[in-house]
Parts: structure tokens; sequence; C-alpha cells
């Protein structure tokens, strides 16, 4: 009798062990498998064999590629941008609404209280008949705006020039609608191409793809960086709980948190690499300006829905913890 409790016990063990093995992890980078996001993915990788799971990552250039073969059940994960990501949890994807974290300091503070075991229940959300659940956050670093003419110095200028878009963020058409630009629906693969081939006049983009997607081509030498992020972009893990072991998401969002400050050093450094040639500074007032039309626009987006309301709370805290005397802290809104 105590045989036959012990095969099924280790029948029992072995059918669990299994039904927790070779999880399949699709990850987005602009890079392939030699990108920054990529390389964190496979450290995150090794770290997950103590949790209990066997990952095999399998990387993509092309964004919507991963959130289609994720819908139709070829990855029980997705690593992919927040913009994109939103659409499966607004609380964490609303970390990078336009203008919300303008600075490092602020995106670490974010992304920590996100990922803070306070937040568990926000992070699980239910589309359909599917569970989702975040579980990690990866910084890639505000996005600058990039112009291929350096007379384009304020938002009145920017009336009436192209501005290459990605196709699927809402809020980004919103923005370049609000200044009088021309909204040029682009995809992730794309919109840096456009822009060093001369079909569009202005881009935003971060640090990192500065080097790798060649944005100097597309400045020449009237081109410049405007020295003021517009929006941060960070990268969501989202899983299929139930394809994991138990506490799997709470032990991974804790080593997302341990890899952060590697993180933002990787972005400084990357910052710190583009040519100070191409930095344009803009003057006091331009850059309330920017903050003015970027509140503005967020709020709105928030109303209909786009942004999560709680997220824009707390990133106002932060934001007026950091920079007390900024305009907005003495106005309600947020």
């Amino acid at each position: 009798m105590k045989k036959g409790i012990l095969i099924l016990s280790a029948l029992g063990a072995m059918l669990s062990t299994t039904s927790y093995a070779n999880q399949k992890v699709c990850v987005f980078d602009l890079l392939g498998k030699a990108g920054e996001s990529y390389k964190l993915m496979e450290e995150w990788s090794l770290a997950s064999k103590t949790w209990g799971a066997q990952v095999q990552l399998l990387a993509y250039q092309d964004e919507s590629k991963v959130d289609k073969d994720f819908k139709e059940g070829v990855c029980d994960a997705f690593y992919m941008t927040s913009m994109r990501a939103r659409a499966y949890n607004k609380f964490a994807g609303s970390i990078d609404a336009i203008g919300g974290v303008p600075n490092n300091a602020i995106a670490q503070k974010a992304i920590s209280y996100v990922l803070d075991k306070r937040n568990n229940k926000r992070l699980i959300t239910s589309v359909g008949k599917e569970s989702y659940e975040v579980a990690g956050i990866g910084q890639i670093g505000s996005a600058y705006i990039f112009v291929r003419d350096r007379n384009i110095n304020t938002l009145e200028k920017a009336e009436g020039k192209k501005f290459a878009i990605l196709h699927y963020d809402y809020a980004q058409k919103v923005m370049v609608n609000r200044v009088g630009a021309v909204p040029v629906m682009s995809e992730i693969s794309n919109f840096i191409r456009k822009f060093n081939q001369g079909e569009v006049d202005i881009v935003a983009a971060p640090a990192y793809a500065f080097k790798p997607l060649e944005i100097y081509k597309g400045l020449g030498s009237t081109g410049a960086m405007v020295n003021f992020p517009v929006v941060n972009v960070t990268a969501d893990l989202i899983i299929r709980a139930d394809k994991f072991p138990n506490q799997f998401s709470e032990q991974s969002r804790q080593w997302f948190i341990q890899q952060l400050p590697k993180s933002f050093a990787m972005v400084k450094r990357m910052e710190a690499e583009i040519p100070a040639k191409y930095k344009m500074n803009l003057s006091k007032d331009d850059q309330v300006k920017y903050q003015k039309i970027l509140r503005e626009g967020r709020m709105d987006l928030t109303r209909q829905g786009i942004y999560d309301a709680t997220m824009m709370t707390v990133l106002k805290k932060a934001r007026c913890t950091i920079e007390r005397t900024n305009f907005e802290c003495s106005v309600a809104g947020e």
C-alpha cells in the first residue's frame, strides 16, 4: 500500500514538473539577439530556472509578429514595449504616458512602485477567457524628438511637418495632431527608416535606437535632437500565469526590480554617447510650453480611458516629489 502511494506521489511530482516545462517567451528587440533587451531576457531566463520554469526565448525584430504569435498561442509570454503591451495591462502600460516620466529618477521610482507587491492585484487582468499577469518591466529609456532641420526648434514651427508615429499608439496620434504636425502611420520596424530617407521631418526615439538604426543619417548636417524627453519607453513582460509555477510572477518581478540600477546605467551611457553637436536645448519658456501641452494631452487621454487614472496620480506625485517647484504641483488634476 505504502509503495503504491509513493509511486503515485512520484508520478504526481513528475506531472507537476512537466506541466511547467518549456515555456516559450517571445522577445521583441529591434536588434534581435544582439540587443540589450534580449540580453536582459537571457539573464532572466537563467534566473527563472530557480523559480521552477524551463524557458525558451524566441527572438523577434517585428513587434506586431510578437503580438500575433502570443494571441495565437505560439508563446506563453512576451516581452515588448509597454505602448503595445498596454492592451494587456493598462496600469503597467501607463508608465509610458506622454510627458508622465520626464527623467530617469522618476522612471526608476515609477517602475519600482508598479512592481511592488502592494500592486499584485492590479498586475492581473482578464480579457475574454484569458488571464494575463505582468511579471516584469524593463527600462528602455526616454524618447527624444529628432528633427531633420534644427530650425524646427519651437512647437509652432512643427506645424505642417510630417511626424512618424507608431500606428497602434493612439496617444502619439493625439499629441502630433495637437501641435499641428502631420502624423505618418508607421511600424516600429520602419519609423526610423522613414526619417533617415526623408519621408518624414520628425521622429521620437530613445537613445537605444541612435547608433544601431543610424539616426545620424537622418540628422545629417542640419538636424538635431531636441534635448527634452517626451515619453519614457519601457517594456513589459506579460505571462499566462497558468503556464508558469506558483509564485513565479512575484519572483520574476523582484528580479526585474533588482536589475533596475544596471538598466538605468545602460540608458545613461547610451544617452551620453549621442554627440553633443546634435543636442539642442529648449528655452525655459518652451520647456514649460511642452510640459503644458503634454499634460493637457495626457489628461485628455486618461479621460478617454487610454491611460490608467491611478497611475497618472502616482506619476504626478513622483514628479512633484523630485521637482516641487514645477507649475503642475500647484495645479489640480491627475
